[in-house]
Order: structure tokens, then C-alpha cells, then sequence
């Protein structure tokens, strides 16, 4: 994929279709790498100017894209993640302030994963925190502590990813480290 701009979010969906979020051209792009020739990138959400209608991102960052070949964008300052159902090019906010059911602040969101359950999981980056969603709205999960550099704080966390085993790795951007969050399963007692 051949893009004019820095690319801040990647992700190869199902059937191999490339994603790559544009910032600076307020968009994401998509490529089929099944396509032998290198065709051109087709707009997946966006409309290249900045803006906070349904249609538009502002500067947006990391990228989803589920089994129904929905996309979902982290919308850095536009403080929200959109949801971009396969085909649509108006987006429905699924978190922040403009959302449905508005049960967290987010102040620029860098990152997003969805669980098999379609939980949301979200990179906050202005917040130094991770967040995730649950059926009572979401709950802070990482850095819920403020910014710093001590084991359980964060200082502008950009992206993340979990492993197998259900730890959290961040990349914690302004500490300068890869930071590790142990999954522990809550136990409880009859």
C-alpha cells in the first residue's frame, strides 16, 4: 500500500483487506492485498477534511475491524470512537462524550481492540489510561491512577495489544517503554 501521509493505525481484516488510518488526510484507507496490481487505496471512513459530523474524522488513529467487516476508529480529537458499519460511510459514535449511552470522557483515543464478546477496548491517550467496555459502560483498566511513570500509571499510552493468556502490553509513549499489565482472574468464593 502506497500512502502520501504518516499512517498511524494498521489492520488486516478477514477476507485480507489492508486498513490505514490517515491523520493528516482525516481519513482511513483500505487495500485488498489479494489484488496482484497495486490498485488504488479506496476511502473506507472519512471524507479528507477534518470534522466531527458523522461522516467526518479528525485525526484519526487506531483502526478495528470486526467479523461483519465493520470499522472502527479511534477519532484522536473528535474525543470519541466511531463505528463504521461495512458499507456506510456515516459513522454512530459507540464512546464519548456524543454517544448513545455516554459513560466515559475520552480525550483523544489512540487505540482500539473488540473481544469475541464485542467488548470495546480503548487506548485514552490524554487520559493515560486503558479503558474497557462492560455491560454497565466502561471502567478504567490501566492507569486509572493519573499520569506518571510508576508501575500501574502511564504517560501517553499510543497503542496495545493482548496476549493469549490475556495480559496487556502498552505502548507507553512518553515513559518510553513497553509496559506489561498481568491478567489476573478475579476468584470468588460460595
Amino acid at each position: 500500500m502506497n500512502v502520501d501521509s504518516a499512517c498511524y493505525g494498521l489492520f488486516i481484516d478477514i477476507n485480507d483487506t489492508l486498513y490505514c488510518s490517515l491523520p493528516s488526510d482525516y481519513q482511513v484507507v483500505k487495500r485488498s492485498l489479494n489484488d496482484a496490481a497495486m490498485s488504488l487505496n479506496r476511502v473506507a471512513a472519512g471524507t479528507g477534511i477534518g470534522g466531527s459530523a458523522s461522516n467526518q474524522l479528525n485525526r484519526p488513529r487506531g483502526i478495528f475491524v470486526d467479523v461483519n467487516l465493520d470499522l472502527y476508529v479511534a477519532d484522536c480529537l473528535n474525543h470519541r470512537v466511531q463505528l463504521f458499519q461495512s458499507g456506510e460511510s456515516n459513522g454512530i459514535t459507540v464512546a464519548g462524550n456524543e454517544s448513545l449511552n455516554p459513560t466515559i470522557r475520552l480525550d483523544c483515543p489512540s487505540g482500539i481492540l473488540l473481544d469475541a464478546e464485542k467488548y470495546l477496548f480503548i487506548v485514552d491517550n490524554n487520559n493515560h489510561r486503558i479503558v474497557g467496555s462492560s455491560l454497565n459502560g466502561f471502567r478504567c483498566l490501566v492507569g486509572c491512577y493519573g499520569m506518571g511513570s510508576q508501575s500501574n500509571q502511564l504517560n501517553k499510552p499510543f497503542s496495545f495489544s493482548f496476549d493469549h493468556s490475556g495480559n496487556i502490553f502498552v505502548a507507553d509513549q512518553s515513559n518510553h517503554r513497553i509496559q506489561k499489565f498481568q491478567y489476573i482472574e478475579e476468584s470468588c468464593e460460595n
